[in-house]
């Protein structure tokens, strides 16, 4: 899948956007706040018991785009659940108050899915909030 992905704590976050949205700054700027690198700009997926996980490629392990900089080597890791999906977009188009909550499927799992424009200040904090708070948020999709 075309995205960065971080892992906050045991939990991987989807950074899904195109080309030049900001996925890798916003990665860098979690990461300066305590997030480790799972993978920059592109990540394997993984179905297993029920849950999503994230490994970075070999070609690319340990690799982020610092734009003006290149590609820089950083610690990593690999193997990380997935917990939440966040696709990045201009403000304008994220709705203050959403009536339902949305979900990325993935195989047969879902996943929460956000919006946020990772050019706001507060971008790290919201991904931080959503996921520690997303039992709340998105409460379990009921099994049909």
């Amino acid at each position: 899948m075309h995205a960065s992905v971080i892992a906050i704590g045991k939990s991987a976050v989807l950074l899904r956007g195109p080309s030049g949205a900001g996925k890798s700054d916003l990665a860098l700027r979690l990461i300066t706040e305590g997030a480790r690198l799972v993978s920059d700009d592109y990540v394997e997926l993984q179905e297993l018991g029920g849950e999503i996980w994230a490994h970075a490629p070999q070609t690319i392990a340990g690799m982020i785009e610092v734009r003006g900089l290149g590609l820089i080597k950083i610690p990593y890791i690999s193997g990380v659940r997935v917990a939440l999906a966040c696709d990045l977009t201009s403000k304008d188009t994220i709705e203050r108050l959403p009536e339902q909550q949305q979900w990325l499927t993935i195989g047969s799992c879902q996943i929460p899915l956000m919006q946020v424009d990772p050019q706001t200040a507060s971008a790290p904090a919201r991904l931080t909030l959503a996921l520690d708070q997303s039992r709340q948020i998105w409460p379990p999709v009921p099994v049909n």
